[in-house]
């Protein structure tokens, strides 16, 4: 796979973990990162919920910056925490949760809502009638989660505690780095990161958009497409292995 010489665009210390497996395994990479997190004020409602933790029957965490925010959050509003099941989308955000030992589910096959809503282990803990549950979480993002939850006769609280920004980069900048470093790939790890890439691009997303661009979900997928991203490669998941395997599929494109 020496071939591959691919654009990182998750968080920088995401970035950073993720170059070191690609660097082991042959592929090139340079990190561009695309989102920023900056934590959300924390006030009266935020402690309101987390005071009523014990009356939650699933806690839902998406996201690894949620992770961490949450589990610092437990330690001081909650050092010994309610027993109760948690659950995660995917597996790198379920090992920070079972670090502070909680009990964590995650799917083992897709990294995504749509993945998470066929646990059996989800759906035990919210078949009592008006189950309650907590899904700790970015501002805004997707709202399946929990309309299916709704939907399923659950009462659905949401606990924010960050937003994703888009790092100040000089007008050009992606370019400059696909063409400096000769990038035949670009990755991204959300929906969010695919419309700071196309962002980012500006005026030059037609030329960005004809590099393979490598995704983490079928949803991802299909923005890229109605964009204009020609060859878009769905991972089947955000973590290492899961890109790794798909570059391995792809063949290396001559530009």
């Amino acid at each position: 796979m020496t071939g591959w010489r691919v654009l990182l665009t998750r968080p920088a210390d995401e970035s950073a973990l993720l170059a070191e497996t690609l660097d082991e395994a042959g592929v090139f990479s340079s990190s561009l990162p695309l989102l920023e997190i900056a934590a959300l004020p924390f006030g009266d409602a935020q402690r309101a919920l987390l005071r009523d933790l014990p009356l939650y029957r699933a806690v839902i965490v998406v996201s690894k910056p949620a992770a961490r925010m949450a589990v610092h959050l437990l330690e001081q509003f909650w050092p010994r925490p309610p027993e109760q099941r948690w659950f995660s989308v995917g597996a790198a955000t379920a090992q920070i949760l079972a670090e502070h030992r909680l009990e964590v589910f995650c799917p083992e096959q897709g990294d995504d809502s749509e993945a998470l809503l066929e646990l059996p282990q989800l759906r035990e803990a919210i078949a009592p009638s008006a189950a309650r549950v907590l899904i700790i979480r970015g501002e805004g993002g997707r709202e399946l989660l929990a309309e299916r939850l709704r939907g399923q006769g659950a009462s659905v609280d949401y606990l924010e505690l960050y937003r994703r920004d888009l790092p100040h980069y000089a007008d050009g900048a992606l370019v400059q780095r696909i063409r400096a470093e000769r990038l035949n790939g670009l990755v991204v790890s959300s929906g969010q990161g695919f419309e700071h890439l196309r962002q980012l691009a500006g005026e030059a997303w037609p030329e960005v958009a004809q590099l393979p661009l490598f995704v983490p979900s079928p949803r991802v997928a299909e923005m890229a497409r109605a964009a204009g991203a020609e060859k878009v490669v769905d991972c089947r998941g955000a973590s290492a292995a899961a890109l790794l395997t798909a570059l391995r599929e792809q063949p290396v494109p001559v530009l």
